[in-house]
């Protein structure tokens, strides 16, 4: 595997292509002639699925947070006590902090792969989204809102929080590593 190879699969952005759900989304033997050809019964049907699966969406949405809000706390509440400590220079060798820097950067990284696997989540729920939206009278995500935004891929009119936050684990990494790398050679 080429490193660029490599960069894509673990720390890239791929979207599911909508063909791909599209042909998967649909059971061949469920259509409107199962409601006894009752039009509206399947729509009602296809309107309470889409119901349902859009609050899915917004649940994993919601766990993202609060993913966030917790690494986001231990990292604080972690400045703190370094803080606090370390008012002086302590007098210990400073490679004693290598243990704790491991159990950070680990931390650190766990936090950077949860982000990383709500966004492709949520990613492919939105692609469901769309294809269940086809079926609907309106498209105010996958045609209207998403295109409105140029579909993530224009950063003047939208810049995907995901990609933002999955950073941010980042920047507390190499924080703690410049700290440590302070306290070694200082």
């Amino acid at each position: 595997m080429s490193l660029k190879d490599f960069w894509v699969r673990y720390f890239g952005a791929r979207t599911t292509p909508i063909d791909s759900v599209r042909g998967n989304l649909w059971n061949p033997s469920v259509g409107p002639g199962v409601y006894a050809g009752d039009g509206a019964a399947h729509q009602n049907a296809v309107l309470e699925q889409y119901k349902m699966y859009v609050e899915m969406a917004d649940r994993v949405s919601a766990r993202r947070s609060l993913t966030n809000t917790f690494f986001l706390t231990l990292n604080t509440a972690i400045f703190t006590v370094i803080g606090a400590l370390w008012k002086e220079r302590p007098t210990e060798s400073p490679w004693l902090l290598l243990f704790p820097l491991v159990a950070l950067v680990v931390q650190c990284g766990a936090w950077f792969f949860l982000v990383r696997s709500y966004r492709q989540l949520n990613s492919a729920k939105y692609t469901v989204i769309g294809v269940l939206e086809e079926q609907l009278p309106a498209s105010p995500y996958w045609k209207a809102e998403w295109k409105a935004l140029g579909e993530g891929k224009d950063t003047a009119k939208y810049w995907p929080l995901t990609h933002l936050e999955q950073w941010v684990p980042a920047v507390f990494a190499a924080t703690y590593l410049a700290g440590f790398i302070t306290a070694v050679t200082a």
